[in-house]
């Protein structure tokens, strides 16, 4: 099953609030992920079940690492209208605060987004989230790519400037990966399923 996109409008000629109100009315299979990605709202299959053990190994080790105002969020939707996005991450680590003004949570807001890639729309993850992430100013981004080219690969984004980050880190599944301050963490990919 491969990613689904539906207009209002064209991206173009539609207004951010209106794209926004086609996202909140969208209706979609249980467990599917609904998405805005440079202005069209986009449904996703369910995650594999390999795809919900890395999460929930990556949500586990973040728990040790981070300060007890903070929050890792498996559902939170992080706006970022610079790119016409609203994305929600397979994790994302949030100042509690954020969560509570009765707005939503721009992608700014997070100190680390993780995204695992899956067959249907793992160029979202690398290319069009990436550039959102990175023009909100999200400080890292980690990405778990077991698709990418036969090789799993974990990456590490940070440094973002003008939508762009810059690679910190990069290893093959089965080698560590240490996310830097304030997380000072040692991520173990050998623990990946792969799918």
């Amino acid at each position: 099953m491969s990613a689904l996109a539906a207009e209002s409008e064209t991206p173009e000629g539609t207004d951010w609030g209106e794209i926004v109100r086609v996202w909140e009315e969208t209706d979609a299979p249980e467990g599917s992920k609904v998405e805005i990605i440079e202005g069209i709202v986009t449904v996703s299959p369910p995650p594999s079940e390999e795809h919900n053990d890395t999460v929930e190994l990556v949500q586990r080790r973040l728990y040790t690492a981070i300060p007890d105002e903070w929050g890792v969020y498996q559902t939170l939707g992080l706006t970022c209208p610079e790119t016409g996005g609203l994305f929600i991450p397979d994790l994302c680590v949030v100042p509690r605060s954020a969560l509570r003004r009765g707005t939503r949570v721009h992608g700014g807001e997070a100190e680390l987004v993780v995204e695992v890639t899956s067959k249907s729309n793992a160029n979202h993850d690398r290319i069009k989230k990436a550039h959102g992430y990175a023009a909100a100013g999200v400080p890292l981004y980690l990405l778990l790519d077991v698709w990418q080219s036969g090789r799993p690969t974990a990456t590490l984004y940070g440094e973002p400037q003008n939508g762009t980050y810059r690679v910190l880190d990069s290893v093959e599944y089965g080698e560590e990966l240490t996310l830097p301050a304030p997380f000072k963490l040692v991520i173990d990919t050998r623990a990946f399923p792969l799918s």
